[in-house]
């Protein structure tokens, strides 16, 4: 692979580098349901996948007062980084893409919604910090996805051209961030199903990294023909 100039990977975190929705589907469960609220995987993905915390909090605790619900958020997110401590898993595949952009120069962002302390926990429980020469947190910016500013900040912070870079998602949130932004999204089928990726705006859907039509598409989209 010889990458044109300005091409990058971007890559969300939670559900996309490894798969982590069913901790917090738990997560969210233990913490909602005092409050009256169960949830399915599939009320999951449509509800809370990829959004905000803030948003969260105020759809479905809006009685409570703002601290409050500041409160119960970071309970939950405590939660799941107590549950994925030890149940983090790459999504597989990731390693050799990972391997392969290093070994073509290929620059690489993570680019999440999560708070910094889940992100943190993620990459550095699979090993791969140091593959990304950016983090960013999309709730210490002006906008979270579905914004694009998270994805835009991580081109910026690369120096990267969205035209000839790729993203990584696996929310309808995150798919909305990284097209606006201008990018070709790759849809990681963890949760979501492969027409709702492309109903959502990902150009393909793959269960793994190292399916062949991911390569090929990676290889059309960054590389010089």
């Amino acid at each position: 692979m010889h990458p044109r100039s300005g091409a990058a990977l971007l890559f969300d975190i939670d559900g996309t580098l490894a798969d982590t929705d069913p901790l917090h589907l738990e997560a969210f469960n233990r913490t909602f349901e005092p409050y009256g609220h169960h949830f399915d995987k599939a009320r999951f993905a449509l509800e809370l996948q990829g959004k905000a915390n803030e948003a969260i909090a105020r759809r479905f605790v809006p009685d409570l007062a703002s601290d409050q619900q500041i409160a119960v958020m970071a309970g939950k997110e405590q939660l799941f980084r107590d549950l994925a401590r030890t149940q983090i898993h790459a999504v597989p595949g990731l390693f050799e893409l990972l391997d392969l952009a290093d070994a073509s120069g290929l620059p690489m962002a993570a680019v999440t919604n999560a708070p910094r302390a889940n992100a943190d926990l993620i990459l550095d429980g699979l090993g791969i910090r140091h593959r990304f020469r950016a983090l960013v947190i999309g709730e210490e910016l002006a906008h979270g996805k579905p914004h694009p500013l998270p994805y835009l900040e991580g081109l910026r912070l690369l120096g990267a051209t969205a035209a000839v870079s790729v993203a990584f998602e696996d929310s309808r949130t995150g798919i909305a961030s990284a097209t606006a932004a201008g990018l070709k999204t790759i849809g990681i089928r963890t949760s979501l199903a492969h027409g709702d990726m492309i109903a959502a705006g990902a150009a393909i859907s793959a269960d793994r990294y190292d399916d062949a039509a991911v390569l090929e598409f990676i290889t059309r989209v960054v590389s010089v023909a």
